[in-house]
């Protein structure tokens, strides 16, 4: 089965980023605004988005474009221009999405940072970005870089509902006129930068274009078979590609309402998915796991849930199966992607979420996938290769990164470094991770990033971090230490990792080792061994 054999009146080859030829929809809106825009035509008062912890907020497309072109205005009293970078330390809230679209209305680039972050990380991003203002939820301000460390940095904004507050607040931006004509934009044009972790310890910042954004929402809205006005909730941060473009802006595609949620809990969960009637989802796998044991699913309303998407990691059989007994209307379905292609690459045709479970689906209408040798070679089907994917969602490399764009990319392939296989109906399954990466709960966690942070502690030697499989989270991370010091302790290690990184990187487990760590002829720590001795 391939997606296209059925749309192939609504796709075309265009040539785009200077060479790259590439399927995309004929049909689609020209950028993200003009989605919003027809969004808006089609169902003006209808629910655009609902936060709070009860749910006691909501906007309408009409008063979110009412708020959206207030603070698009605003932005340009600050000084704003096309191209500029706005960076934005907000949560799972309705101004996320406000000031998203407002960022986008009028050209500048969108910069969303993971709350989880910590100092060091937050300055090198917002640095690295030259971001030129900064809004925050005023609760993460202790966490904030100090100004001196942030050069290019002219204004912070602070969303607050603390009428003690002093400084410099982000309603500021609400008091001006409104803006409700989008910037001239080029459909190539960056409208997001995602950063992701980096196996040296520094995040690389994707590009998102408006053309990698409309094509994976229309992905989304196909594949899923969504229909218009969906309602789904935001239970995974919206400032990673999965909340940002999976939920918010495919709720856009589609006119549907995206219901916030500020952290996920089970119950809470399924309280949310019983109120708001919510149709459609896209979590992690331990998301799941977690309402299957805590919850008992038949005390709640979940009759309007049709779309069980997944994906980050592995769905374990016996969820599934669960799941299927539990929630027999919900179909499963498997997205396979990352942060470069903007979400998805493969995905599973809807019914198919029990019987091929083994897989992550099939390339997606517009998608491009080999499965190379170690030499760029396409190998013959069922063999083991790297995935290269390319494909109109797919970035055209790091912002201010050449170096890590000319090495992760070829010929408009990105190299996902993931080992897989394809089968003759055209599944794809996955054979083995991207080197070295953790994989918690659905957020990556790079070893040598955790790695590098720990060598950094005196009386540390040598430190080698792998995952040890979890039935919740799927993995955690554990920290081998060889050292000769008999100071270190485990509360020190995880304090120190506290300061320097996101909170989901702090390791799980620590052993401390007298024993150096096991190493190859070429001095590479050989983790295989270490999960025989550790797992």
């Amino acid at each position: 089965m391939q997606w296209a054999d059925s749309i192939t009146d609504r796709i075309i080859e265009e040539t785009h980023f200077g060479h790259r030829q590439l399927k995309c929809f004929k049909d689609r809106p020209a950028n993200v605004n003009d989605m919003f825009t027809e969004a808006l035509a089609s169902n003006p008062d209808g629910e655009a988005v609902v936060a709070g912890h009860n749910a006691e907020m909501r906007l309408t497309y009409h008063a979110l474009n009412s708020r959206v072109a207030a603070v698009a205005a605003g932005l340009e009293s600050q000084g704003i221009a096309p191209g500029d970078r706005v960076a934005m330390l907000i949560g799972n809230n309705i101004e996320f999405l406000v000031v998203l679209l407002a960022t986008l209305r009028i050209g500048a680039i969108a910069v969303p940072v993971n709350i989880r972050e910590q100092t060091p990380e937050l300055t090198y991003i917002l640095n690295h970005c030259g971001a030129t203002l900064l809004i925050y939820d005023q609760d993460l301000a202790e966490k904030l870089p100090r100004q001196n460390d942030l050069p290019h940095l002219k204004h912070r904004l602070a969303i607050n509902n603390d009428t003690t507050f002093k400084g410099a607040d982000y309603t500021e931006l609400l008091s001006t006129a409104a803006i409700e004509t989008p910037a001239a934009i080029n459909e190539e044009d960056v409208a997001v930068i995602l950063y992701t972790s980096g196996t040296t310890g520094r995040p690389k910042g994707a590009m998102l274009t408006h053309f990698n954004i409309v094509h994976s929402t229309m992905h989304f809205e196909l594949c899923m078979e969504m229909q218009r006005g969906e309602r789904s909730i935001l239970a995974v941060p919206a400032s990673h590609v999965t909340g940002l473009v999976a939920i918010l802006a495919t709720m856009l595609r589609v006119a549907g309402c995206s219901v916030m949620m500020p952290v996920f809990e089970a119950e809470s969960f399924l309280t949310l998915a019983a109120q708001e009637k919510i149709t459609q989802t896209l979590m992690v796998p331990a998301m799941y796991n977690l309402f299957l044991l805590r919850c008992n699913t038949e005390d709640y309303d979940l009759s309007a849930w049709r779309i069980g998407g997944y994906g980050g990691a592995p769905m374990p059989q016996p969820t599934i199966k669960t799941l299927a007994q539990k929630l027999p209307n919900l179909l499963l379905i498997n997205a396979y992607g990352s942060t470069e292609a903007t979400s998805p690459a493969t995905m599973l045709p809807p019914g198919t979420g029990t019987t091929r479970s083994d897989s992550v689906g099939i390339a997606l209408p517009c998608a491009d996938i080999r499965v190379v040798n170690e030499q760029g070679h396409e190998v013959a089907e069922g063999e083991h290769g790297e995935l290269w994917i390319g494909g109109p969602m797919m970035v055209p490399g790091y912002w201010n990164n050449p170096e890590k764009t000319q090495a992760e990319f070829c010929d408009g392939y990105w190299k996902s470094g993931d080992i897989g296989s394809r089968d003759s109906q055209g599944f794809f399954q996955l054979h083995d991770r991207r080197k070295d990466m953790i994989i918690r709960g659905g957020y990556n966690i790079y070893s040598a990033e955790l790695e590098n942070a720990i060598t950094a502690i005196d009386g540390v030697a040598e430190c080698a971090a792998i995952g040890k499989p979890d039935p919740v989270l799927g993995e955690k991370s554990h920290v081998i230490i060889y050292t000769d010091s008999e100071n270190l302790t485990t509360d020190q290690i995880k304090q120190h990792c506290h300061r320097h990184l996101a909170d989901y990187k702090i390791p799980d487990y620590i052993t401390f080792t007298e024993a150096p760590l096991p190493r190859n002829a070429n001095g590479k720590v050989i983790k295989r061994e270490l999960r025989e001795m550790f797992l």
